[in-house]
C-alpha cells in the first residue's frame, strides 16, 4: 500500500490494527453474518501464533472487518478476510486486502496465496483487480448447503527474490 492509501484510510476514520483476542466477539458476529459455514471461535484462537498476522479494520462505530494470514516459509496465505455486511460495497475489503499485501511485502514474503469460493464472483473480481491470478482449483474445498464447492486458488507475486 502506498503512503497516500494509508492517508485516505485515516481520513475516513478507519484504522487497520492488529486483531486481539478481545475482538473475537465482534469477529464471530461478523463471521456468522457473512458465511454459511462460519469459523468457530476455537479456529480463530488457534491463529494467535507468531507465524500468523491478524488484522482488524476499525471504524468509529467499532470493528467492521478482519483478516487472518498465515506466513508459511516465504508465502503469505490469506485464510480469511471479511467485511461486515452492513459495510459492503464501500471499498473496505480492498483497503484491508491492500494492507495485507503491503504487510506481507514488508515482511519479505514473495507471494500472497488465497482460496475463494468458485461462486463468489464479487470477491474474485476484487482479487483479479488487485493483480491476483488464478493458478488452480481445489475441488470440493468448501462445504455448502448441498455438499461441497470448488475453490479458485489465486496468487499475487510480490516481486521479491
Amino acid at each position: 500500500m502506498r503512503a497516500g492509501d494509508y492517508q485516505r484510510v485515516a481520513e475516513v476514520g478507519l484504522v487497520v490494527r492488529p486483531l486481539t483476542e478481545t475482538d473475537l466477539d465482534a469477529v464471530i458476529d461478523i463471521e456468522r453474518q457473512s458465511y454459511s459455514h462460519p469459523w468457530a471461535k476455537g479456529v480463530f484462537l488457534d491463529c494467535f501464533h507468531p507465524n500468523y498476522r491478524l488484522w482488524a479494520l476499525e471504524g468509529s462505530a467499532g470493528l467492521v472487518g478482519y483478516s487472518i494470514v498465515s506466513y508459511q516459509f516465504d508465502e503469505a496465505h490469506l485464510l480469511n478476510i471479511c467485511i461486515s455486511p452492513a459495510s459492503h460495497r464501500c471499498g473496505l475489503g480492498r483497503r484491508l486486502l491492500r494492507h495485507v499485501v503491503a504487510s506481507a511485502a514488508h515482511d519479505g514474503m514473495v507471494a500472497v496465496i488465497l482460496e475463494v469460493r468458485a461462486s463468489n464472483e464479487q470477491a474474485a473480481r476484487l482479487y483479479l483487480s488487485e493483480g491476483f491470478q488464478e493458478i488452480g482449483r481445489r475441488p470440493g474445498y468448501y462445504p455448502d448447503g448441498s455438499g461441497r464447492e470448488d475453490a479458485r486458488v489465486m496468487s499475487l507475486s510480490l516481486g521479491q527474490s
